[in-house]
């Protein structure tokens, strides 16, 4: 294990502001993490909870609770006890995960992919009004059995993505990950727990530097006012059904071979670019020609860029700090259907890049919080009330796994995906990108039926022709 965090820590705090949106948009069904592990190898209950209790020890968040007061409409973080605070493991026998492959929408589908998808859309945090005592835990852990022998099965961590970001996500499995190689599952001691040492850290908006998330009271205004007003403005990929109230996230996995990565790659580098820029313009370009327009007519298409900030923090912060430390930059770009791929990677790339440079990950952080909590409040003011407010959303850095496959195998890890529900309110495509083991991997999550599966497919796959014929083309 890593050394504890070094910000000052506390036990209970109200949620900041970047955090009370997360809270108020996971109630829709935004915000829900899942970490989806394949295992070959069927640990013991018991030394799998060893292990998690070791992890619940050293990150207090993961025995934290969101209460919620009713009466002022607020909500904060709580920490319980180490010895109290045992994170319940949900077992799943095979007959039970059986009925909720055959309940999907493709009962032929990956298991994996299925019960992903089914761990995106159990929503325990739906209506605070109803949680008992007022309470939710952010951490929920579930062992699905695929046979009936357990020779195999699905792990799954589930986490509010208020209290915990992707980054935070990584560092849970890895230190997971890196347990079970030392322990096999747990079977060491379990380490003394040290409250008074750790606990919860802060928001981010009180680590922003000083002057760095400054904005003119009238400039916030127009600011708002453009945002908002920009919206109605926003291309998306057609709607399938906008009617639907039922909506669910789902999932469209692209992969690309290690060959293929390593040139990919290689023609970023070459162009001064980073890999989210030619992922976020093969997908413009995509959708923009999944439409069949005219010649030459325009489009404008909104990206969310997000941003870890923990090594720009005031103090600076790592992985192993948890919490939700991400923000995200709002730009837009206008497809007349002649761009190409790099010419419109480096747009993005410079765009995002300006804005960065300009601070405005924080002098727009408040802004673009409170026009999503405008738009759960008000789903009219996105197009066809569909609560999308952007094309895509991408990390600005890659996950980066270089753990060989056969040192996965050995833990018993055939797979793991992760990634995070968007069916309540956000954009039409979120990517959760990695190299795993030199080999580009994304996870593509949509709001279904506002988005078909068959339209996102022909739309991934459309995006990885012109990845690889971009990569293919001369320097």
């Amino acid at each position: 294990m890593s050394e504890p965090n070094r910000v000052p820590k506390s036990m209970t705090r109200p949620v900041g502001g970047t955090e009370y949106s997360w809270c108020r948009a996971i109630d829709g069904g935004t915000g829900i993490a899942v970490i989806a592990l394949l295992l070959s190898r069927t640990p013991k209950l018991q030394n799998l909870q060893n292990t998690l209790d070791k992890l619940q020890i050293y990150h207090p968040t993961l025995r934290s609770n969101i209460r919620f007061d009713a009466s002022a409409n607020s909500f904060s973080f709580v920490v319980t006890s180490a010895a109290d605070s045992h994170v319940e493991i949900h077992p799943f026998d095979s007959v039970s995960t059986a009925q909720i492959i055959r309940d999907s929408d493709d009962p032929c589908a990956d298991p994996h992919r299925i019960i992903l998808e089914h761990e995106m859309n159990k929503n325990t945090w739906i209506n605070p009004h109803r949680w008992i005592k007022s309470e939710s835990r952010v951490f929920i852990v579930s062992l699905y059995d695929l046979t009936d022998d357990g020779e195999q099965r699905i792990l799954t961590f589930r986490l509010n993505t208020a209290a915990v970001d992707r980054t935070a996500a990584v560092t849970l499995l890895r230190e997971f990950m890196k347990e079970t190689a030392a322990d096999g599952f747990g079977n060491g001691p379990v380490v003394a727990a040290t409250e008074t040492a750790v606990g919860l850290g802060k928001a981010i908006e009180e680590l922003i530097p000083s002057g760095k998330g400054d904005k003119p009271f009238w400039a916030r205004g127009i600011d708002v006012l453009g945002y908002s007003l920009n919206a109605f403005r926003f291309s998306n990929l057609n709607f399938v059904d906008a009617e639907n109230s039922n909506r669910r996230s789902q999932l469209v996995r692209l992969k690309l071979d290690r060959d293929q990565t390593l040139k990919l790659v290689a023609g970023c580098k070459a162009r001064g670019l980073k890999l989210w820029a030619a992922l976020a313009s093969s997908a413009l370009i995509a959708a923009y020609s999944s439409k069949n327009l005219p010649p030459y007519q325009g489009e404008k298409y909104a990206v969310v860029t997000l941003s870890d900030c923990r090594s720009i923090l005031e103090p600076p912060l790592t992985s192993n700090d948890f919490g939700f430390y991400h923000a995200g930059i709002l730009h837009t770009h206008d497809l007349t259907g002649e761009e190409k791929l790099w010419d419109l990677a480096k747009r993005c790339y410079d765009s995002f890049t300006s804005s960065k440079n300009s601070n405005k990950q924080f002098t727009d952080m408040s802004d673009l919080n409170f026009l999503m909590c405008k738009a759960i409040e008000n789903p009219n003011l996105t197009p066809s009330s569909s609560l999308r407010t952007a094309f895509i959303s991408i990390f600005e850095d890659p996950v980066i796994d270089e753990s060989p496959e056969p040192e996965l195998a050995s833990l018993g890890v055939q797979d793991y995906i992760g990634c995070a529900s968007i069916h309540g309110v956000g954009p039409s495509v979120a990517v959760f990108d990695a190299l795993r083991d030199g080999k580009l991997d994304c996870a593509f999550v949509y709001p279904s039926p506002l988005h078909s599966r068959e339209q996102m497919d022909g739309l991934i796959q459309h995006m990885k022709t012109i990845l690889l014929e971009g990569s293919a083309s001369s320097f």
